[in-house]
């Protein structure tokens, strides 16, 4: 997994509540078990007519957009189903945090196991950086999670709350394979010592 540091980028509006995990990944995209190849399906029903031609009016599909690495969202992001599907398909778009007033839990912890930041602030610090994320490609934000600060477009300073464990792993790259990993020294001690004290098993 790619680690979190600092990230500055383009953040995109989405001023929508209760976006579940079917609008962001619909249901006839999970017979994949890759995570790569999600992202031209990200939010397809508001990306796409039933043609398959774009919907220029949806933020992702405006030029100044398309590059986009931060969203900042409505309320209860992420609810609905389990399906990891969605936070792969986020960061296979190129988005790697997301910021909204509260997410739902199994959404929120699959992120951090997919090198994705969700970051929940009060509404009235979500407005503050949904209209600096209005401004366009022209407004970037930097995301320090090292730090644990949000600066805007205008240099203003938002701080924001992450667990610590969480946020050792983002920053070192940790997915659960990668934590697994760092105890492989001692895995292998210990199987050393199994293979010496009970050959037969």
């Amino acid at each position: 997994m790619e680690k979190f540091e600092k990230l500055t980028g383009i953040a995109a509006p989405l001023p929508l509540v209760n976006i579940d995990t079917d609008m962001i990944i619909p249901k006839q995209f999970l017979k994949t078990i890759k995570r790569s190849g999600l992202g031209v399906n990200l939010f397809d029903e508001m990306r796409y007519d039933r043609e398959g031609n774009e919907n220029p009016d949806f933020v992702l599909n405006k030029p100044q957009y398309r590059d986009t690495q931060i969203l900042v969202a409505g309320d209860n992001f992420g609810c609905g189903s389990s399906r990891e599907h969605a936070p792969w398909a986020i960061a296979d778009f190129g988005i790697k945090c997301v910021i909204s007033t509260s997410f739902a839990d199994i959404f929120f912890n699959n992120c951090f196991k997919n090198g994705i930041l969700p970051i929940a602030l009060p509404q009235e610090q979500v407005d503050l950086l949904m209209k600096d994320a209005e401004k366009g490609s022209n407004a970037r934000m930097t995301v320090d999670l090292e730090a644990q600060e949000i600066t805007t477009s205008d240099g203003e300073v938002i701080k924001f709350e992450v667990d610590a464990f969480k946020k050792h792993c983002l920053l070192n790259g940790l997915d659960d394979i990668g934590l697994t990993m760092e105890k492989a020294g001692a895995i292998k001690s210990f199987e050393d010592k199994m293979a010496t004290e009970r050959p037969w098993v």
